[in-house]
């Protein structure tokens, strides 16, 4: 049984997100991981690479990002006829047609909040490294924490996947280079969100500001 002396305490618990179990978090050598007693699911690794390889994936991503933003996805020609197609034209065109709440949404889906996840992640991690904004890097992953919830950058992805297979047998379709660099963009947003927990910068943000005193 765990015992609690006050809140501070609470600090040093952790929750297997697989069985929910609760643990007490002990120190581990670098680059070892913790796992459940239960279910052997890892709870937390220990990496002290982990804010130079954040910062690096977070700089690139929001570069790829201007660049899936600011170039065509894909030209379609059809019947003589050629489209281009860039991710603020799909919102801007629902807003052209009056439909301002879907637009808007779609905007906040694939544009915004991609934007503020990856831009959080960058002020983060160049926080922690130079040991700056004990406060304030407290505040942005709880906010970073809600905002993930929204990136809908993979499921964008996928509907154009699906939209160009159907439109194959009827149209000439080109990839432009801004579906090159959305992939590359989902798949480093895959693998930051799966691979660098919440959790594990949490514990690294506590690591960095023990000695500090308020």
């Amino acid at each position: 049984m765990i015992k609690l002396e006050n809140e501070e305490s609470l600090d040093n618990l952790i929750i297997c997100h697989q069985c929910h179990t609760l643990h007490e978090e002990v120190p581990i050598k670098d680059g070892s991981k913790a796992l459940c007693g239960e279910c052997g699911t890892v709870l937390y690794r220990y990496d002290s690479k982990l804010i130079d390889h954040g910062l690096a994936l977070s700089i690139t991503a929001l570069i790829f990002f201007a660049v899936a933003n600011f170039f065509p996805i894909v030209k379609i020609e059809l019947l003589g006829h050629e489209q281009f197609i860039t991710i603020p034209k799909t919102f801007l065109s629902l807003f052209e047609q009056g439909f301002y709440i879907v637009g808007l949404l779609v905007a906040f889906l694939i544009f915004f909040f991609p934007l503020m996840v990856f831009t959080l992640y960058a002020t983060i991690f160049l926080l922690l490294k130079f040991r700056r904004g004990k406060k304030l890097t407290k505040e942005l992953l709880v906010l970073l924490s809600h905002a993930l919830k929204w990136n809908m950058s993979d499921i964008f992805l996928i509907s154009i996947l699906v939209a160009l297979v159907k439109l194959i047998g009827y149209a000439q379709i080109q990839m432009g280079l801004a579906f090159w660099a959305l992939l590359v963009y989902v798949a480093i947003d895959i693998y930051l969100t799966k691979q660098i927990r919440l959790s594990e910068i949490w514990m690294f943000r506590k690591r960095i500001f023990s000695d500090d005193r308020p």
